[in-house]
């Protein structure tokens, strides 16, 4: 058995053409495939040609998610002296918060912003996004201490009230029967 003719390929004499691989128009070869993910730029040290768009951060690629890092370069100390100062300013709000029952822990990320804030945008962007919310969490913790302690007077006032009520009801009954009557939880302030 022969096997029938080919019709004319891409220019490879064993790859045979399909709608996923035309022949070539005009008789060129097909482009290159594309560069991987992540390779270096096919122009070495030259700038890349008119209407291309050179790479973003630096040549870097972006961080998983598309956000660029912050603090500087790769190697520069900056880097781990901004990572530092935002663990200052959440961590620290956080234990300042956990430490004072909610009402300080702003704390931490002011003295983070007012530090490393002005040498680094970023600390000084996280630092007020932590000093905001840690200044809310005080305000809202201080007006609830306030009101515990506002309803726990009032409760103390309310029970004293109804003790004074019945043991003076207790009182009088007895003292209706002609017997004495001595009061529970009674210091002599008047002899």
């Amino acid at each position: 058995m022969s096997e029938p003719p080919r019709p004319p390929g891409n220019g490879m004499p064993d790859e045979p053409t399909s709608p996923y691989n035309p022949p070539p128009a005009g008789g060129y070869p097909p482009p290159p495939p594309p560069p991987p993910y992540g390779s270096p730029p096919p122009y070495g040290n030259q700038p890349p040609p008119y209407g291309s768009q050179s790479p973003p951060y630096g040549g870097q690629q972006p961080p998983y998610g598309g956000q660029p890092q912050y603090g500087g370069y790769p190697g520069n100390n900056a880097a781990g002296e901004d990572r530092t100062w935002l663990l200052v300013a959440h961590f620290g709000g956080a234990a300042g918060a956990l430490i004072s029952g909610g009402t300080l822990g702003w704390i931490a990320p002011l003295i983070a912003m007012l530090s490393r804030g002005p040498q680094s945008p970023h600390v000084r962007a996280e630092a007020v996004k932590a000093l905001n919310f840690q200044l809310v969490i005080a305000i809202v913790a201080v007006v609830c201490w306030l009101l515990s302690f506002l309803i726990i007077t009032i409760l103390v006032g309310v029970a004293a009230t109804i003790l004074g009520i019945v043991f003076g009801v207790i009182a009088g009954a007895k003292a209706a029967n002609g017997e004495g009557y001595n009061y529970p939880l009674n210091v002599t302030i008047v002899k």
